[in-house]
């Protein structure tokens, strides 16, 4: 069949699943439109690395080249408030790369290909009609949580990436290009001190940061220069999995969000675009109906998260809750903590 005879796809979301996925059927010569309610580059709440991504979703989006150049991390130091419980030597490497660099790379590689980008444009999410994919991000409703993120320069790390836990929060710290850091964490909203005005920005992370147990951090964090430009905040973050509609394909957090650090969100947003990537080749070639690409692809989202996602959800609790933060610790120190399996379960 020529090309000109393909049915063209429509991606509602330019992130990572949805630029991935555009990417790769354009380069099968489908045609493609991607809406994006913002532009390009811009910095989004994200830990910025990525594990347990598989070389053949690699492969079958083609994003080797785009990742070539980041940051191969090892070595992961687990910390109770400010006091060290583990060090985690990672079964593969995780790669370090920004939000703000991959996302500007994959709009740039789509429409390279031929791709069709409209930028700041918002399209209405009920309808959801044949060739229309759903890669719109988190899921928005009432939730006690926020997150923030920052980069910073001349911040030393202990290994590869930190991770703190506080009350109530957990913050990671990964390295990026140009030598950033990028600090990325969770917290119950807390409301500020009448007495103490928290300056916006990155002023906002440092008061959660205090309140949270995690001076030591804050403290190393203002010692080093802070990027105000890369702040970020994301509030209204669910962290469920809501049953796919039958009539809607829901791609990367569209489908289902992760918590932080436990369900490998990016990752999980790229593996979603590899998933769809056959059935809707099918579907724009007329060998399958619409209804049969959606369910297939959604066969495949349950099959290939399910597990992760149940793990995640069961571990996340840990992170967060002193009392079980405190198990966590004196299991990780007694080096009865299961990493390495934890670390299977959700990759």
């Amino acid at each position: 069949m020529s090309n000109e005879r393909l049915q063209p796809i429509e991606i509602i979301g330019g992130g990572l699943a949805g630029l991935s996925l555009g990417v790769a059927l354009r380069r099968a010569g489908v045609p493609v439109t991607v809406f994006e309610a913002h532009g390009y580059p811009r910095h989004r709440v994200c830990g910025e690395f990525l594990t347990g991504l598989d070389e053949s979703t690699t492969t079958r989006l083609g994003l080797a080249p785009l990742l070539e150049d980041a940051l191969r991390h090892h070595l992961v130091v687990w910390y109770q408030r400010d006091r060290p419980m583990r060090t985690q030597h990672l079964p593969a490497p995780a790669l370090g790369l920004s939000r703000h660099a991959l996302d500007a790379r994959l709009a740039e590689a789509f429409v390279t290909a031929g791709g069709e980008l409209r930028t700041d444009t918002r399209v209405p999410i009920e309808a959801a009609p044949a060739g229309r994919v759903f890669a719109t991000g988190r899921l928005r409703h009432p939730s006690p949580w926020i997150g923030l993120k920052v980069h910073a320069c001349n911040l030393r790390l202990a290994g590869d990436l930190e991770v703190h836990l506080g009350d109530q929060a957990y913050v990671g710290l990964s390295g990026v290009e140009d030598g950033r850091i990028n600090v990325c964490g969770l917290f119950r909203r807390r409301p500020a001190p009448p007495d103490e005005p928290v300056r916006p920005g990155a002023g906002l992370l440092l008061h959660y940061l205090d309140s949270s147990g995690l001076g030591g951090l804050a403290g190393r964090l203002r010692a080093a220069e802070i990027d105000e430009t890369s702040f970020c905040a994301v509030a209204a973050m669910s962290f469920q999995h809501e049953r796919p509609r039958p009539d809607r394909l829901q791609l990367g957090d569209s489908f289902a969000m992760p918590p932080p650090f436990t369900g490998n969100g990016m990752a999980m947003a790229l593996q979603s675009a590899a998933l769809a990537l056959e059935p809707l080749l099918a579907w724009t070639r007329g060998e399958r109906s619409w209804p049969a690409s959606v369910a297939t692809v959604n066969r495949r989202l349950h099959r290939r998260f399910r597990t992760r996602l149940a793990s995640a959800y069961a571990l996340h609790p840990f992170l967060l809750e002193p009392r079980r933060q405190r198990w966590l610790a004196l299991a990780g120190r007694a080096r009865l903590l299961p990493l390495r399996p934890f670390y299977h379960l959700t990759h």
